[in-house]
């Protein structure tokens, strides 16, 4: 461990849309940001091909491009974009302490604000094609990506609510839905499961599962295969979702937030408060109802704002103290 300890005014951990906007806000109120990125610099946005629903893009723009003009942006305020991991954090109950935080397990720095911005993983079912694909056909978000298969034959993976609700959703623009479910019933509510089962270009597989996504650069079919009875199928399709639900990425916040049972961080109210004061968390990491990139953004410029009046509420206790 480094024996130099760094101070810092605000500290944003997490590098996707809801941590440069915080970094933006943050630096234009001259909270002099320090960003350290995470082993994926950018988040979820820089394995997706097009982002099509972010306002401003009129043509639309890949997500790696949009993540690089977001992180000039930032850093043309005066962000400082480090590429590191934040692996502990040690955070203070009491307003106005310091919290302190080690990166790579050998740097530590002493922060007056912390902006969690680390965002969530999508759950993937980890076979080689279905990896090869990613982007090229292969897919966690329906709302994100849908509309380029208009017309098109899909398939989706999972059985709860969120992939009832995007089945349902690419019903709507697409030829033909295949749901792939691997048990013999569906887990979604009553309620979805009978609008999926109203929408007649759905067709529900149960005892299926994703054998081999087919295709070399692009998703070309799907090979699936009956968990009972071992027989195989091919079908084509041109898309393939995955919604088999997300991992908030908070392992490293447990024992020092407040977190749901699956991990979101909860922030109080509309604000992006956590528990602890002076802790912000904004995006993926505490929002598991939209997801979407512009939704993030949204969230990222709330913590800028909130750990911009928190320091000065701060502050004006210690004038009127000292």
């Amino acid at each position: 461990m480094s024996e130099q300890v760094e101070r810092i005014k605000t500290l944003i951990i997490g590098s996707g849309p809801a941590g440069y906007t915080a970094a933006i806000y943050a630096a234009r109120a001259d909270l002099k940001p320090v960003m350290y990125t995470g082993m994926e610099p950018g988040g979820q946005l820089t394995t997706t091909t097009e982002v099509d629903n972010f306002p401003g893009y009129p043509e639309g723009i890949d997500g790696p491009t949009m993540m690089v003009q977001l992180q000039q942006q930032a850093e043309r305020f005066g962000t400082e974009v480090r590429v590191g991991m934040v692996t502990a954090v040690d955070f203070s109950d009491e307003a106005g302490g310091i919290h302190k935080i080690t990166v790579d397990d050998s740097k530590l720095i002493e922060a007056e604000t912390v902006i969690i911005s680390t965002g969530a993983s999508a759950k993937y079912l980890n076979i080689p094609s279905e990896q090869r694909l990613r982007g090229g056909g292969v897919s966690a978000c329906a709302v994100c990506d849908g509309f380029f298969y208009k017309g098109q034959e899909v398939a989706i993976v999972g059985g709860g609510d969120t992939a009832a609700e995007e089945a349902s959703y690419l019903a709507n623009i697409c030829k033909k839905v295949t749901m792939l479910i691997r048990k013999d019933h569906m887990r979604a509510s009553k309620a979805m499961q009978h609008r999926v089962n109203s929408l007649e270009n759905i067709e529900v597989r149960y005892n299926t599962e994703v054998d081999e996504v087919l295709g070399d650069q692009v998703v070309e079919g799907l090979r699936m295969v009956n968990n009972k009875t071992g027989e195989k199928e091919d079908i084509a399709i041109t898309g393939l979702f995955i919604a088999i639900g997300h991992k908030p990425n908070t392992d490293i916040f447990k024992g020092q937030l407040e977190m749901d049972e699956t991990g979101y961080v909860i922030t109080h109210g509309k604000s992006t408060k956590t528990n602890k004061p002076g802790v912000f968390a904004s995006g993926d990491v505490q929002d598991k109802e939209y997801r979407q990139a512009v939704t993030a953004a949204g969230t990222g410029c709330m913590a800028a704002l909130d750990a911009e009046r928190y320091l000065a509420t701060v502050e004006s206790k210690e004038t009127v103290a000292g």
